[in-house]
């Protein structure tokens, strides 16, 4: 098989990573990545938040817990409820992506992109966790400050965060696919 086919077929979402922060140039390779993703029209109506840094990864795993808690939603309070939950995993880098709200294809734009992102980091051996949950941090007034404060274009939505990391672990078991949602018409 084609080594791209292997790391579409390989890549997982992972949830448990070790604590050493990614290597530099890895890093640079995994955002270039995303940055070659295509776009309507070539808009590229993107914005890329890079956070390694420890207290504000910290600060918004809080700030996450928090605005679950008061979420009202069941689901939500029970996760953030448990002392271990972990919003983004423990993972040492995260990759906010932000679209601009007037560009009415940004939505699939920036999932392109966080595919792309994902990818490259299997293809280095890395993990990855798209997340679109995450968009309850900035829904406070403590939150949009946060994304100010990280330099969120004025603008700019929240589409998802990538979680990164070195695997702490095998990638998990591949769940069963559906295989009766595809038609062809010839």
């Amino acid at each position: 098989m084609n080594q791209a086919l292997e790391v579409i077929r390989n890549r997982r979402s992972i949830r448990r990573f070790r604590p050493e922060q990614i290597a530099e140039h890895e890093l640079e390779a995994i955002v270039e990545s995303a940055l070659f993703a295509p776009s309507a029209m070539n808009g590229q109506p993107w914005h890329f938040t890079v956070i390694q840094e420890r207290r504000t990864l910290e600060r918004m795993a809080q700030l996450m817990r928090e605005n679950m808690l008061k979420s009202g939603n069941e689901f939500m309070v029970r996760r953030a409820s448990d002392p271990s939950f972990s919003p983004f995993y423990n993972a040492p880098t995260l990759i906010l992506i932000t679209a601009d709200a007037k560009d009415k294809f940004g939505q699939f734009d920036c999932a392109a992109a966080a595919q792309n992102i994902a990818l490259a980091a299997e293809s280095l051996g890395m993990g990855s966790c798209i997340m679109a949950m995450s968009a309850i941090l900035f829904e406070s007034e403590e939150g949009v400050e946060l994304a100010r404060s990280l330099g969120v274009p004025d603008g700019y939505v929240h589409v998802c965060t990538v979680a990164l990391g070195y695997k702490d672990g095998p990638n998990p078991q591949v769940p069963p696919r559906k295989m009766d949602v595809v038609n062809y018409v010839k």
